[in-house]
C-alpha cells in the first residue's frame, strides 16, 4: 500500500491509545508511510510515535465545522496520492476531509450518518458493552488485511520522548533547583469534568506523606492552564510548599511526556496523562470515579488503579447526578500513599 493517512481522535488519551492501531499498520505494510493528520493539542502524541512519518498538524476546534478549512486541507493531501484513510473519530465532519480528498479507501466505524463519506466501516459497538479503547481502534486493521489481530494484551501503547523536549525539560528543572532525580508528578486535572476529579485536599493530604516520608522529593502538578487554579488548590492546602510546585499550564505536551517519561512516579485521575504515564511505563497510581476502568485502563504492568466500584458507578456523568461523589471522596491519601509505595 503506497501511504495510509489517520484522521487522528481529539482526545489525548484516545490519540494514545490508537498507538497499538499504528503499530499494527506498520506490520502489516511495513513499506508505507503512515502520516498523521491531528489538531495542534494532540500532534505532540504522533511525535512520539515511531511508526509516524509525518503528522500534519491542523488548527481544528471543537464543535466547528470549519468548512473552508476542511476543503484546503483535502485539497492539499489530494496530491499524496494516500490509499487509504483511517478515520477514528466517529463525526461527520471527519469524514469530510478523506471524502474530499478522493482517497479510495476510507475506514471507520459507521459513526453519525457516514454513509459514502466512510466506505470500509465497522458498526459501532454497543453503548452498553464497550470494548477498551485498544481494542476499539485496533479492530479497524483487519478491514483490509487478513493478518491474524495483534491482541491488545500484547501490543500497549508505547511513546517516545523526544530528545528536544528532554533538554528543554532539565533546563526547567535546573532553573526551578529541582533535583531530576527526586520528581514525583501529580496530574489533578481531567478535562471530562468534576467526576473524574480526585478533590484538591486529599492530593494535598498526600502530598504532605509524600514529603514526609521522602524529605528530598520534589512534586510537581501537571496540567493545562484550565487545570492552574485546581493546583493552586493544592499547593495552599500542603505543609511543604517549597517542595511542590504548580507548573499546569507551563510547559508544551512535549515537554509533558519528557517529564513524566522522568517521574520516579505519577498519581493522576483517568485522563490523557494518566495514558501517557501508562504508555512510557512510568510507576503510577491511577484514580478512577465516573469512569470505568475496563473500558480505557492504564495499560502497563507498573500502573495501580484503584477504583470503588459503587452500585452508581460508572456512570459515566460530569457532575456527580447524586450529589455526593463517593466514588472519589472515599478514596482516602492514605489509601493512594499506600499503593504508591508498592511501586517506589
Amino acid at each position: 500500500m503506497q501511504g495510509i493517512l489517520i484522521i487522528a481522535p481529539n482526545w489525548i488519551g484516545d490519540a494514545v491509545m490508537t498507538q497499538p492501531l499504528l503499530a499494527t499498520l506498520k506490520s502489516q505494510y511495513p513499506e508505507s508511510k503512515i502520516d498523521v493528520l491531528a489538531s495542534n493539542w494532540v500532534a505532540p502524541i504522533y511525535r512520539a510515535c515511531t511508526e509516524v512519518n509525518d503528522v500534519i498538524e491542523a488548527d481544528f476546534q471543537h464543535k466547528q465545522l470549519q468548512w473552508g478549512l476542511r476543503k484546503q486541507l483535502a485539497k492539499d493531501l489530494q496530491s499524496k496520492n494516500y490509499q487509504a484513510c483511517f478515520v477514528l473519530p466517529n463525526s461527520l465532519k471527519s469524514a469530510l476531509i478523506p471524502w474530499l480528498a478522493n482517497i479510495p479507501f476510507r475506514i471507520g466505524y459507521r459513526g453519525e450518518l457516514r454513509f459514502g463519506l466512510v466506505n470500509v466501516a465497522l458498526d459501532n459497538p454497543s453503548k452498553v458493552n464497550r470494548p477498551p479503547m485498544v481494542e476499539h481502534y485496533l479492530a479497524l486493521s483487519q478491514l483490509l488485511s487478513d493478518a491474524e489481530p495483534l491482541t491488545a494484551n500484547s501490543l500497549t501503547p508505547k511513546l517516545n520522548v523526544s530528545t528536544g523536549a528532554k533538554q528543554s525539560v532539565e533546563k526547567k528543572l535546573l532553573s526551578s533547583n529541582i533535583d531530576p532525580n527526586s520528581v514525583f508528578v501529580f496530574c489533578p486535572g481531567a478535562e471530562y469534568g468534576p467526576t473524574k476529579r480526585w478533590p484538591t485536599a486529599h492530593f494535598a493530604a498526600l502530598a504532605n506523606h509524600l514529603t514526609q516520608a521522602y524529605s528530598n522529593a520534589n512534586i510537581i502538578l501537571l496540567g493545562g492552564k484550565g487545570d492552574h487554579q485546581l493546583a493552586e488548590e493544592i499547593l495552599q492546602q500542603s505543609q511543604k510548599r517549597t517542595n511542590i510546585h504548580n507548573w499546569c499550564g507551563n510547559t508544551s505536551l512535549d515537554e509533558a511526556i519528557a517529564l513524566i517519561g522522568a517521574a520516579k512516579a505519577v498519581v493522576s485521575n483517568d485522563s490523557g496523562l494518566m495514558h501517557i504515564a501508562a504508555a512510557l511505563k512510568t510507576p503510577q497510581v491511577a484514580i478512577f470515579g465516573s469512569s470505568d476502568p475496563a473500558h480505557t485502563p492504564p495499560l502497563s504492568e507498573n500502573a495501580k488503579v484503584i477504583w470503588l466500584n459503587l452500585p452508581c458507578s460508572p456512570c459515566h456523568k460530569k457532575e456527580c447526578p447524586l450529589g455526593h461523589l463517593k466514588c472519589l471522596k472515599d478514596i482516602l491519601p492514605q489509601q493512594v500513599f499506600a499503593t504508591l509505595n508498592t511501586l517506589l
